[in-house]
């Protein structure tokens, strides 16, 4: 495959065929977490599974930028990382994160909880994405922000206040709000970045969101040696989180990437193959293996295997579903295109959070499906699916590497279905589209 085409074009795979087995990359969330983690450390942390991509590559350049011992083996998929306790080599520094969303909240909490001056540049793409909740958790804590073009966005410049308290010890928690209605990652930043605060932080949730990747932030911490607390006053959600808060880790694994396999588990039921995924296993602390249990609702079967979760189709059709993905909405584009070979429509809800990340998926899935002949409406969280038979056309990603991996689905039985800008899957599965074209 020629992977600098301006579009990739969808081969049609054979229906009731042998097993598909294929691996996936390491997870990105899990990388881009543990590559901070690793920086944070008290001394030299090995993080192997390493996830190489747009994203990760970004978040480690920033690392390298801000003066951090960096041993990069991308061959073996391994990165080395020498953590001074949560200080940054050097007082000033520049670092830009790309069009990566978890370098980007991630790098700003740590950053903006750190003693120097810093500036965060970003793509055009991540310009547009919401930062303002963070900052103004950050600013109450007493980071000083300068932006650069517009407020409340990416680029800034940021640090703590030179004569900030932030750093000294007064017996209790810092206490702080912060607003997740858009992105839980700005609550996982703050977590993660809580270790630079020696009285540790006492977070006051505003809004809701899906929790399963601040769950994943949560047994990271623990892995890297770091506590965090949840407690309930009343209808008021607080995390706090350990005071005196010091990373130690090694060596750590990072897991196959859960959201990459799901494109090749929604196979099954459109081609009635069974379909494992090398290295998923059912304990993994990823949300998106939640897509498994909308799965098993479209009748297939998930057997663990010592090599990784096997999912088998039922025979026949399977029916349309409702289906709340507020906790793993990823998978969103996914259940959107397979909903489209279903038996009857299908309505997904919870997922209004996803207007704001990469593009606006609610709108643009609607629109691709709708260009291709199968009906869709918009709903202001989600969007309810009819089946129909997809005609012969483009799909625009609109830049958005989850746009290209979910509707390279709607071709495996229909010819004719082009993805432009394949390359976008750069971000997070750089080889996609070769791992693809390898199944039958």
């Amino acid at each position: 495959m020629n992977l600098e085409m301006e579009s990739y074009e969808v081969k049609p795979k054979k229906e009731y065929g042998s097993q598909i087995c294929v691996p996936v990359p390491g997870s990105k969330s899990i990388t881009n977490r543990a590559l901070l983690l690793a920086a944070m450390t008290q001394g030299e942390c090995l993080v192997k599974g390493v996830l190489f991509s747009d994203d990760s590559r970004h978040f480690l350049s920033s690392l390298i930028n801000l003066g951090f011992e960096v041993d990069i083996e991308e061959d073996k998929h391994r990165v080395r990382v020498r953590g001074l306790g949560g200080k940054i080599p050097k007082t000033e520094a520049e670092v830009n994160v790309g069009s990566a969303g978890t370098a980007a909240r991630f790098l700003t909490a740590f950053l903006g909880l750190s003693q120097g001056k810093y500036t965060i540049y970003a793509s055009p793409q991540m310009e547009k994405r919401p930062m303002k909740e963070l900052f103004a958790s950050l600013e109450e804590l007493g980071s000083e922000i300068v932006y650069l073009k517009e407020e409340g966005f990416l680029p800034v410049v940021i640090g703590q206040k030179k004569d900030s308290s932030l750093f000294e010890k007064k017996g209790s928690p810092r206490e702080v709000s912060v607003d997740i209605t858009k992105s839980s990652q700005f609550l996982s930043a703050l977590l993660i970045g809580a270790a630079n605060v020696p009285d540790g932080l006492k977070i006051r949730l505003v809004g809701n969101h899906g929790m399963n990747y601040v769950t994943m932030t949560q047994k990271l911490m623990e892995d890297f040696g770091g506590k965090v607390f949840e407690e309930k006053e009343g209808n008021q959600v607080f995390y706090l989180t350990e005071p005196g808060m010091v990373y130690r880790k090694e060596q750590f694994e990072v897991e196959p990437d859960v959201s990459a396999a799901c494109y090749f588990y929604a196979m099954s039921p459109i081609l009635h193959r069974k379909v494992q995924v090398l290295g998923v296993h059912q304990n993994s602390s990823q949300g998106d293996l939640k897509f498994l249990n909308l799965m098993q609702r479209l009748g297939c079967q998930v057997q663990e295997d010592p090599k990784g979760l096997i999912l088998s189709p039922q025979e026949g059709e399977f029916p349309g579903i409702l289906a709340d993905m507020g906790s793993f909405s990823d998978q969103t584009m996914t259940m959107a295109v397979l909903a489209s070979y279903g038996s009857s429509e299908s309505e997904i809800t919870g997922v209004g959070h996803i207007r704001y990340q990469e593009s606006d998926r609610i709108k643009g899935t609607v629109k691709e499906l709708n260009h291709l002949g199968i009906h869709a409406e918009e709903k202001e969280d989600g969007m309810v699916i009819y089946p129909g038979t997809p005609k012969e056309g483009a799909i625009t990603t609109y830049d958005d590497h989850r746009m290209a991996m979910a509707f390279s689905l709607l071709g495996l039985k229909n010819k004719g279905i082009k993805i432009l800008d394949p390359l976008c899957c750069r971000k997070t599965f750089e080889d996609y589209f070769t791992v693809f074209e390898s199944i039958d």
